[in-house]
């Protein structure tokens, strides 16, 4: 009898568990015992933090995009559909183009996250971001066209992706300006929700003084409430009014609608044993990256590991062997400090973040990796 395990989600988790798989179970899916499916509701892989350079000019949206079927091994299954629920008791995935169920033994959710910025009034009218490929085009046209002004940068949802990323953004823009004579013309202002500058107060505590230095006005415990595309105003729960010529947005995100129709956790996260990624409450059922609720960042090295944590477990599960692989928290982070400098953080559950003297050569050991991602993705690296 074959086992099914199927995978929801072709992002960075859901293809490097998609490829190792394929390795551990080698012989499994040559015997034909086993099969792996991949469900994506897209035909490509996208590479996310290539937009953050999109916004400089440094990178081209299709940097960051690969079809699917070229980084996914010939071993897996590729089905670009919908899974709109799934039946636990029948073991049966729901999707919104086949008319047949799509049957499972082992599943794994790595759904991720998407924007919904239309939960702040006016901020899909009124302000850019870097979190996709037309967001990133639209944010480089005006910081081109800009020749002065003031820039807000708001943390309007948390958690979001890669929580580094408007810390690198408000960074870089300040070098940007500097490099080409213009910050004395700009005003830059970064807030952010919470009373510190991160929600990490180990990375809070290392950036505040940075953003300071750089003459970076800062305003913590700024919820966005709404935004007045026309007035060019941002205005948050606490009564804080800022006007701004340039909004540069994180906003909200949310998971896949899938999740809470399946019953898997509440806002499209699935609520999971942060050590074995087990989805709690369902049997046979795991969740890996921003989709799952570790209490790690949204970040692709931690989608990467726990990637790897639930391929050893589901292989032995396969094997009729017991799961004893557990994901200890460990993520990487790498952070822009400018146009030329970076910083580099490694933590997990027990250690927390201690980010190195920012250097040029931490600086190109991301742009190194960002280059070699293809080779994460397809389980090489």
């Amino acid at each position: 009898m074959t086992e099914h395990i199927a995978i929801v989600g072709g992002g960075t988790g859901g293809t490097v568990l998609a490829n190792t798989l394929a390795e551990k179970l080698d012989a499994e899916l040559a015997a034909g015992v086993v099969e792996i499916t991949l469900f994506n509701d897209g035909k490509d892989h996208v590479y996310k933090p290539v937009w953050l350079y999109v916004a400089f000019g440094q990178r081209e949206p299709a940097d960051g995009r690969r079809p699917l079927r070229e980084v996914v091994d010939d071993r897996i299954t590729i089905r670009q559909d919908y899974v709109v629920d799934v039946d636990h008791e029948r073991k049966e995935l729901e999707l919104v183009e086949a008319i047949d169920p799509a049957p499972y033994d082992k599943l794994v959710v790595a759904t991720g996250a998407q924007l919904e910025p239309e939960r702040v009034p006016g901020l899909a009218e009124g302000g850019h971001h870097f979190y996709g490929d037309d967001g990133a085009q639209a944010l480089r046209d005006e910081l081109l066209a800009m020749d002065g002004g003031h820039i807000v940068l708001s943390v309007v949802g948390t958690p979001h992706m890669c929580p580094a990323a408007p810390l690198e953004f408000t960074f870089m823009v300040d070098d940007w300006l500097r490099e080409r004579g213009r910050r004395d013309a700009f005003d830059i202002t970064y807030t952010y929700p919470i009373m510190r500058v991160h929600g990490n107060e180990h990375i809070a505590d290392w950036a505040d003084p940075r953003l300071r230095a750089r003459d970076i006005a800062i305003e913590t415990m700024f919820n966005a409430e709404a935004v007045d595309p026309e007035a060019e105003t941002i205005v948050s729960m606490e009564g804080t009014n800022l006007d701004y010529d340039l909004l540069v947005a994180i906003p909200p995100h949310t998971g896949s609608d899938f999740v809470e129709s399946a019953g898997l956790g509440d806002g499209g996260w699935v609520d999971v044993d942060k050590h074995t990624l087990e989805a709690t409450g369902f049997d046979d059922v795991y969740a890996i990256g921003d989709a799952a609720q570790t209490g790690v960042p949204k970040a692709g090295s931690a989608a990467h590991y726990q990637a790897n944590v639930v391929a050893q477990r589901v292989a032995s599960e396969v094997r009729g062997q017991p799961a004893t692989a557990v994901y200890g928290g460990k993520t990487v982070c790498f952070i822009e400090t400018g146009m030329d400098d970076a910083t580099f953080v490694e933590f997990d559950y027990e250690r927390p973040p201690e980010p190195s003297e920012p250097t040029r050569a931490m600086h190109w050991s991301k742009l190194a990796y960002n280059e070699s991602y293809w080779l994460t993705a397809l389980g090489l690296l």
